[in-house]
């Protein structure tokens, strides 16, 4: 997924600002980020240690003096992309030899992938890991200053410390992005994350609130709680449960979101504080990967089928108007016709609001790339069947929200519909009704009046 980011101020730590005025230059960037949400967020650092040296936000990569890809290994698909958008740069080196090109990220973490872009691609000056991101203003100076041509660095620690001075410049409107946890410990057998991301590491929850309150001082409106598994939060003692609840002691009328949870932590405390809590929304994502016991067994996923349908049926009968989403994926190797059906049956008994569906693809190093792979027919067919149903589904669902009045938090206008707006009910659902943009950042109450498969419409109360 590519995205242009565009930049929102925030208050910077005054002794990072010390720092690097040192090296205090000028010149615009351009960021290519790819992946998801966490990746969005962690440009928004990469943006904000390149402001802090003078560097601003160009709108065309034709024109920046820097360029930086924020990389994402998570599918093939994402890689090949990355890999060719890499290349095409080519000819901007080679017009403006003073050109700085930096590739981060996840997919210069695996093993041996630094070496081969720094051969394959000889104009690239920068190569970072996941963990030495803070390093990238220092390098842009060093090379800008005929210091250094190219430099790789790239740590293989598993516990690096976090970094709790990294500027962000806020990219995401009304809504703010929070890691409250880093890396991962799960080791799901086709996921490349805990070998580029590290072990789990949590933020202090003092430094989490503090940071939360700071955001809603500055006018935020939504926090979005990131973590590879927020349900696994620990730091002394202190659990996710015990950081919502904090959270929501907070004064002011603000929403809260996180993601991503895994079936095997998501607890019944978590759920009762959805339900009591004014503020965190009733939108729960919640990845099953697969409706196959067998499945998820050779995924090491850590729950079963039935346990996944117990909580969902726990989480309904607490929070009837709970938008449940989740990840499915088909074609995990040997995946069967059976194994299959069992994903159907389940997608038709929980009735996910909506879900990302995908089809498996091996990533060298993990365990399944080892396994029995299926043909891409075979993955090509399940798949078709998969979205259809979940339209379906989904499309049923809205019908649920007609005549709903429902409380919408205004994010954007829509560009496709002139004179609009659209924002999200607190279970996660978009609706566009007739409104200025000076309605942006404001809550509103919708009358839900039509649908369409998952998206909303409606008018303003």
């Amino acid at each position: 997924m590519l995205q242009l980011l565009r930049y929102y101020e925030i208050l910077l730590d005054y002794s990072s600002l010390l720092f690097y005025n040192i090296l205090a230059m000028s010149g615009y960037y351009y960021i290519f980020t790819y992946g998801c949400q966490m990746n969005v967020h962690e440009s928004e650092k990469i943006a904000g240690l390149l402001r802090e040296i003078g560097y601003v936000q160009s709108s065309d990569c034709e024109t920046a003096d820097v360029i930086v890809f924020n990389t994402c290994c998570i599918r093939d698909t994402a890689e090949k992309k990355i890999l060719g958008n890499i290349g095409d740069v080519k000819h901007l080196k080679k017009n403006n030899p003073s050109l700085i090109v930096a590739v981060v990220g996840c997919m210069t973490q695996q093993k041996g992938i630094a070496e081969s872009l720094k051969n394959k691609f000889p104009f690239v000056n920068i190569i970072l890991g996941t963990h030495n991101i803070e390093e990238l203003p220092k390098l842009v100076s060093d090379i800008d200053n005929k210091i250094i041509k190219r430099q790789i660095s790239v740590s293989s620690e598993d516990n690096p410390e976090i970094c709790e001075t990294m500027p962000i410049y806020r990219t995401s409107g009304t809504n703010a992005w929070v890691n409250i946890m880093y890396g991962c410990n799960n080791f799901c057998t086709y996921c490349i994350v805990p070998y580029v991301r590290g072990r789990e590491r949590s933020r202090a929850p003092e430094t989490i609130l503090s940071e939360i309150k700071n955001l809603l001082a500055n006018g935020y409106k939504e926090i979005t709680l990131l973590g590879q598994n927020v349900d696994s939060y620990s730091y002394e003692g202190y659990d996710f449960a015990y950081l919502l609840e904090k959270i929501s002691e907070i004064g002011g009328k603000f929403r809260v979101r996180f993601m991503t949870s895994h079936p095997k932590d998501f607890n019944g405390k978590v759920i009762d504080i959805i339900k009591n809590s004014p503020n965190i929304c009733n939108n729960i994502h919640l990845p099953v990967q697969s409706g196959s016991n067998r499945i998820l067994g050779l995924m090491n996923r850590r729950y079963t089928r039935e346990r996944y349908l117990e909580i969902i049926d726990e989480i309904y009968d607490k929070i009837p108007s709970a938008g449940i989403t989740s990840d499915i994926m088909v074609g995990f190797p040997t995946e069967t016709d059976e194994d299959f059906q069992d994903t159907l049956s389940l997608t038709e008994r929980v009735r996910f609001s909506n879900a990302f569906t995908f089809v498996y693809s091996p990533r060298n190093g993990t365990v399944a790339a080892g396994m029995e792979q299926l043909p891409y027919s075979v993955k090509r067919e399940r798949i078709k069947t998969l979205v259809a149903l979940q339209n379906k589904i989904s499309a049923e669902k809205s019908l649920d929200y007609i005549d709903n009045i429902e409380e919408i938090l205004v994010e954007d206008v829509n560009p496709k519909k002139p004179g609009t707006v659209c924002g999200r009910t607190e279970s996660g659902r978009l609706v566009t009704f007739s409104g200025e943009k000076a309605l942006i950042g404001e809550f509103v109450n919708v009358k839900i009046t039509s649908a369409k498969s998952s998206a909303l419409w409606g008018v303003k109360e």
